[in-house]
């Protein structure tokens, strides 16, 4: 058996540590890096990055349920709509054709899709801003919750996630957390990220699945994938506590943008427009951000703000938060 291309080993562990040190990125990185910079068909792209997604994220969801970090209950449902739509989404683009042009429907889908994956993280960093910042979240992931599960709404968010990731491999993280955090807004940082990881798993099964019923893996492609990954996932964990999300985000948000462009087939001068225009509209967002961050803030010489937790009983401040389902 022929050694994986150290090339393809390298960019492999590069993506996975950007996806270790910011928590997204996996398929929306992984995916069009195979098509752009090592010649491989979109589907073969997207199939072999599944596979890999399917090996690497039952560690991370280990890791939350042995914490109690993961909502098991919303991940439920999340499943009930994600599953069959992610099996199911791999044979839809072949309803529309076969042979190139599948490949350039997939190309396309995925170029859409990240799109929407990069105006989510900046959607996402700006709400965070407002809110002066992830911390004013995190000082709640103690703090008993009672979240209501919203059945419907929670599977029509699995279908729609499901559908993308079958189609593209994009978005079972990032477009994941960022739906959650809208439709529960009360639920902590740490517990959207083991909820989502939750239901993950399940997801890229089946859609990998699907891929390798269809004869879409490239077994070389994916064992160089998983020899760089594994390692690069650790790595990027381990510097995660030392890398400025912030910084790192909105990177990852320009790279998804100009990534998407380019599989869409616009022209060089129109992507770096856009990608001129994204940068300013950026700034001028962080700039804005803080400053209504920086209104709510204790004045010079003011007594510090109370936390979330502060007057609660040792049960209030530290209970398991439980969820419920809505009748």
């Amino acid at each position: 058996m022929a050694l994986p291309d150290p090339a393809l080993v390298a960019a492999s562990f590069a993506v996975a540590v950007v996806v270790g040190l910011t928590g997204m990125g996996g398929g929306a990185l992984m995916t069009p890096m195979l098509m752009f910079f090592f010649g491989v068909p979109p589907l073969a792209a997207v199939g072999s990055d599944l596979v890999v997604s399917a090996v690497t994220k039952p560690f991370g969801a280990f890791v939350h349920l042995r914490r109690r970090t993961a909502d098991l209950r919303l991940a439920g449902w999340l499943c009930a709509g994600s599953v069959p739509a992610a099996f199911s989404g791999v044979f839809l683009a072949r309803l529309f054709g076969r042979g190139g042009s599948v490949q350039e429907l997939v190309a396309t889908a995925t170029g859409v899709v990240l799109l929407v994956a990069a105006a989510a993280i900046g959607v996402k960093a700006y709400a965070e801003g407002r809110r002066g910042g992830a911390s004013a979240r995190e000082v709640t992931d103690h703090a008993q919750h009672d979240v209501v599960v919203r059945p419907i709404l929670t599977i029509l968010i699995g279908i729609i996630i499901g559908l993308g990731v079958g189609l593209t491999s994009v978005g079972s993280g990032s477009l994941v957390i960022v739906a959650l955090t809208a439709a529960y807004p009360r639920m902590p940082v740490r517990r959207l990220v083991g909820t989502d990881l939750a239901q993950a798993v399940p997801m890229v099964f089946a859609a990998a699945a699907a891929h390798l019923i269809a004869g879409d893996i490239r077994l070389d492609v994916t064992t160089a994938l998983l020899v760089g990954g594994i390692p690069g996932v650790v790595a990027g964990s381990l510097l995660s506590s030392r890398a400025s999300s912030r910084v790192l985000r909105p990177l990852l948000a320009l790279i998804l943008l100009a990534s998407g462009l380019k599989l869409l087939n616009l022209p060089v001068a129109a992507i770096a427009a856009t990608l001129a225009g994204a940068v300013v509209t950026v700034a001028a967002l962080t700039l804005r951000a803080r400053a209504a961050g920086d209104g709510g803030q204790p004045r010079a010489g003011g007594g510090p703000q109370p936390t979330a937790t502060q007057g609660a009983g040792p049960a209030e401040a530290h209970g398991p938060q439980t969820s419920r389902t809505r009748g």
